[in-house]
């Protein structure tokens, strides 16, 4: 299990939980809204809109791994809450604050409060491919071109 170095910014409220996974069997540990102390009240997303959500720290991922940034499916289902770019990918050489990108796809504004769980972090292994120009034609498959839904319902 690799550990996750996290230093809190400046601004932090150091009462808000560090990412934490809720049952044994959990792969993604909740991470949780931390405003700065001058927007503690939260932010109110309306429908359609996003939002850059801050957590409050920033982290060291050890060589060799990712940390992937997922929405929470109770939000998802319930209020249309979801992650635009996801899996959003925290890379190992990156050491900036982290915050969570937060789309309102529902119908109705959504408030963010200060402490709230709003995705989930899996920690991931990660292996680097070369790309380098076919010396001859790429192999056949059964699939060969067919792009996207040729393989069932579309």
């Amino acid at each position: 299990m690799p550990d996750i170095q996290i230093e809190w910014l400046d601004d932090a409220d150091q009462s808000v939980a560090l990412p934490s996974y809720e049952t044994l069997g959990a792969a993604g540990a909740d991470v949780r809204a931390n405003f700065p102390a001058d927007a503690r009240d939260g932010v109110t997303i309306p429908a359609g809109g996003r939002s850059l959500i801050p957590t409050g720290f920033r982290m060291e991922i050890p060589e060799g791994y990712e940390v992937q940034v997922r929405p929470r499916s109770g939000l998802a289902l319930k209020h249309g809450i979801t992650l635009p770019n996801t899996p959003g990918t925290i890379d190992s050489d990156y050491r900036g604050p982290v915050g969570v990108i937060i789309m309102n796809a529902g119908d109705q504004d959504f408030h963010i409060a200060h402490g709230d769980r709003i995705a989930q972090f899996v920690v991931a292994p990660v292996v680097q491919g070369r790309f380098v120009v076919a010396g001859k034609e790429l192999s056949d498959t059964a699939r060969g071109q067919g792009g996207f839904g040729s393989t069932g319902r579309a």
